[in-house]
């Protein structure tokens, strides 16, 4: 099974820990970022991972060649360009050659979503992609029907909207976890060029292609692309359980 871990930013919002370092290489209880992913992927079976890479490049090189990981492990090197979230997944596009669908996940993200059943619903489902959703405080939601497709995008800070695809059930607001199951027929629909977000993407295609909310609100989930999270004591102690149950 494949997957890739975006870790090709730049950690503006972590300065000054990301000074001389890339977000990925922060360390969170002791254990940096990205090796934290690797587990949390490998314990649900992903055993072929691609990492996207920019700000200082040759620590994520130097720290997968000394943990000596027994996967296999590629890079995406951005350094002439970041290329955001779709950008760089369309530059790695060459990795996912085996036709099944692959997990993307972003190297800040922390939760105790099972994969394994993520995974399973994608396959049921057959969407072009699965998106993990959680009701929770956000800038920005996605909105979906009350199938949990998705149709829109709203920004609750300036109330801009997007409205893709129409619906007849009214529509919820939600936030994305940042984990994905993606259908590499996606490819074949991507014709944009240099940086571009993912969410976009979707947007894009979500009039004519099925792209489906996986909701996990009983789950916990945290962001750590913050310096005040880092200094949160109390989330530090929350991530620790989950960084336990994929040692």
């Amino acid at each position: 099974m494949k997957a890739m871990i975006l870790a090709a930013g730049k950690g503006t919002r972590l300065k000054p820990y990301t000074d001389h370092k890339p977000k990925a290489m922060v360390e969170i209880n002791g254990i940096t970022m990205l090796g934290h992913q690797i587990n949390y992927l490998t314990y649900y079976g992903v055993d072929e991972i691609i990492i996207n890479v920019h700000h200082f490049p040759g620590q994520i090189k130097d720290f997968i060649r000394n943990q000596n990981y027994k996967i296999r492990i590629e890079f995406s090197d951005e350094q002439d360009e970041l290329l955001d979230t779709g950008g760089g997944l369309k530059k790695a596009s060459w990795f996912f050659d085996d036709g099944k669908p692959f997990f993307l996940v972003g190297v800040d993200i922390f939760t105790n979503l099972n994969l394994e059943s993520m995974y399973n619903h994608h396959l049921r489902h057959n969407p072009l992609a699965t998106l993990a959703v959680k009701k929770r405080d956000s800038t920005r939601d996605f909105l979906i029907d009350q199938n949990n497709v998705l149709c829109g995008w709203k920004n609750n800070i300036t109330g801009e909207q997007v409205i893709s695809r129409k619906s007849e059930t009214g529509l919820t607001n939600i936030g994305f976890s940042v984990v994905h199951v993606i259908h590499p027929r996606i490819f074949s629909m991507v014709t944009e060029t240099g940086p571009f977000t993912l969410t976009s993407l979707y947007l894009r295609l979500a009039g004519d292609h099925t792209i489906l909310a996986y909701p996990h609100n009983n789950d916990q989930w945290f962001e750590f692309g913050r310096t005040e999270n880092l200094l949160n004591e109390n989330l530090l102690s929350e991530t620790l359980k989950i960084q336990q149950l994929f040692l």
